[in-house]
């Protein structure tokens, strides 16, 4: 019998009153919102996508947290909040105790126009034996991260993670077209390209009030 492989994806979320800076011209109260129906789409769409056994919302807001588990999302408070990667790495380590032998997945939390098949074929073509990543549209970030197992999980996400990756031999994964997953949001452009992409209900919801 052929057994399906599971992933547990980790999601970190920063609060709103912190997250997405540069979308603070939009108004504060606009740019709290949109960062936590980002987080909520994206961890929507995760639920939903193939190979998803769990998914885990690293965070230390307690309203978010609550939206987040009322979606599905188990969820962790953040540690090591001014250390994303040891955070993704201690996540990890949460994982291995809550669901062990589940594959692991660091995903960022800003996609709201991520679809569940964009990350279930990513996670279909993550190799077995080492790390994988799928690079945001710059080709110069990464969005998603994967890796079998703890031992073998090395985030090196931040200033061009894209070549960080590749320098620790992770594989990159190719997704074709999946814009959704390789779209992050973080300025009022990247806002309207996501939102012509078909951007998740929540997200939508706010756009068309700005509108």
């Amino acid at each position: 019998m052929i057994h399906e492989v599971g992933y547990a994806v980790i999601v970190p979320v920063k609060p709103p009153a912190v997250a997405k800076s540069r979308l603070g011209g939009l108004g504060d109260g606009v740019r709290r919102d949109l960062a936590a129906a980002f987080a909520a789409d994206t961890v929507a769409s995760a639920l939903m996508a193939d190979h998803v056994a769990m998914v885990l919302a690293v965070t230390d807001d307690h309203r978010l947290a609550g939206q987040l588990v009322d979606i599905g999302a188990q969820v962790l408070p953040d540690g090591v909040a001014d250390d994303l990667n040891q955070t993704l790495v201690l996540a990890a380590a949460e994982v291995g105790r809550r669901a062990p032998g589940l594959r692991l997945a660091a995903l960022c939390a800003d996609l709201p126009a991520m679809r569940p098949e964009d990350l279930g074929r990513a996670l279909t073509a993550a190799p077995g034996d080492r790390m994988g990543f799928v690079s945001d549209l710059e080709q110069i970030g990464t969005t998603l991260l994967t890796a079998p197992g703890l031992e073998r999980f090395r985030p090196g996400f931040g200033e061009a993670s894209r070549a960080v990756h590749l320098f620790r031999g992770a594989h990159e994964i190719q997704v074709g077209d999946a814009p959704g997953l390789r779209r992050d949001v973080d300025t009022p452009a990247d806002l309207v390209a996501a939102l012509l992409l078909g951007a998740g209900p929540r997200t939508t919801l706010l756009a068309a009030d700005l509108s």
